[in-house]
């Protein structure tokens, strides 16, 4: 953090993998201090869920939005995998464990068409993260997929939400 701090005044960053890049130049020492821990702020007032951080804390540190992006859409196929014991990825995974009936991981009762639709709207939300994301972070060179900080933001407390909801959600018995 403090290289970054130091490195903004010539508009230069390192990214999580030691890899000097270009950012926005920076001209004061507060205004370096400012963007070196503005992000890690705004998470942190947003209530971004710990298991989000934990997998992108790294990338958060010296400011690689794509690959924060990238590690916390990770995190939430990980979570499903570790609640259901499934093997599986992407959408394989989250028709398995959030669709069906009834599915594996239940966010409600599923007592009433609303509720039942509430569970196919979130096994949705989860399958466009993964298409909207993760899978154009891990197979798209960075440079033709820009993240900025405001959208990164928003997708790190998105899935967050995710994150809150599978923890609390529990497992329907099945026939």
């Amino acid at each position: 953090m403090k290289v970054n701090t130091a490195l903004a005044f010539a508009g230069l960053k390192v990214n999580a993998e030691g890899i000097l890049g270009t950012t926005d130049r920076a001209t004061t020492i507060p205004d370096a201090e400012r963007r070196a821990r503005e992000m890690r702020e705004d998470l942190a007032r947003r209530g971004v869920h710990p298991d989000v951080l934990s997998f992108c804390r790294s990338e958060l540190l010296v400011d690689d939005y794509f690959h924060a992006v990238l590690e916390a859409t990770k995190s939430v196929g990980d979570k499903i995998r570790s609640r259901t014991g499934l093997m599986d990825d992407g959408s394989a995974l989250v028709d398995r464990a959030l669709s069906g009936d009834p599915p594996m991981l239940a966010i409600n009762s599923l007592q009433n068409e609303n509720e039942k639709s509430e569970q196919r709207g979130f096994a949705n939300l989860v399958r466009g993260l993964f298409g909207m994301f993760r899978n154009p972070a891990a197979h798209a060179p960075r440079v033709y997929w820009a993240m900025e900080r405001e959208d990164a933001e928003d997708l790190l407390s998105m899935v967050s939400l995710v994150h809150r909801r599978l923890d609390k959600a529990t497992m329907p018995r099945r026939a």
